[in-house]
C-alpha cells in the first residue's frame, strides 16, 4: 500500500478547500489512501445547508490591495474536486468529534462527503506512516 496522505482542514474559505481538494484527488489518483479532518472552520463549510455556498477567500489570498480579490481559485470547484476524489476510492473524510460539540454541530447536518465523525485519535492512527499537512 502506498503511503497515505492525511490533511487536516482548519480553514473554510474556498481558496484554503480548493488547495485541499487538489491535494486529496492527485493523492487518491495515485493510490494513496487519503483522510481528511474536518475541523472547525471547514467542518462548518461542510455543512449540507451552506456546502455550495461561496465561503470567501483567506487574507493571504487577496492582491496586495485589499479591494480586488483573486477573481477565480480554480477551474474546478473545491466541491466537484472532493466529489471527484470520492469518485476515485481510497479518500475518508473525518469530522472532528470534537469540532462538533464546539460548534453544536450535528454530524446530520454535514453533507453526505463526510463518511463518519471521529477523534483526533482516529485521525492519528490513519496517518500513521504517511504525510500530514495541515490547511
Amino acid at each position: 500500500m502506498s503511503e497515505p496522505l492525511s490533511i487536516v482542514l482548519f480553514s473554510g474559505t474556498d481558496d484554503k478547500l480548493h488547495a485541499a481538494a487538489t491535494l486529496a484527488v492527485g493523492a487518491v489518483a495515485m493510490d494513496r489512501p487519503v483522510t481528511i479532518l474536518l475541523m472547525y472552520w471547514a467542518l462548518d463549510a461542510f455543512r449540507a445547508d451552506r456546502i455550495a455556498r461561496d465561503h470567501g477567500l483567506a487574507y493571504d489570498a487577496m492582491r496586495p490591495r485589499t479591494e480586488e480579490p483573486v477573481g477565480r481559485v480554480g477551474e474546478i470547484p473545491w466541491l466537484e474536486t472532493f466529489r471527484q476524489a470520492k469518485e476515485i476510492g481510497g479518500m475518508t473524510v473525518l469530522a472532528c468529534s470534537g469540532s462538533l460539540a464546539v460548534l453544536g454541530i450535528d454530524a446530520a447536518e454535514l453533507d453526505a462527503l463526510v463518511d463518519s465523525s471521529g477523534g483526533i485519535a482516529t485521525f492519528l492512527m490513519a496517518a500513521e506512516g504517511g504525510q500530514v499537512l495541515f490547511i
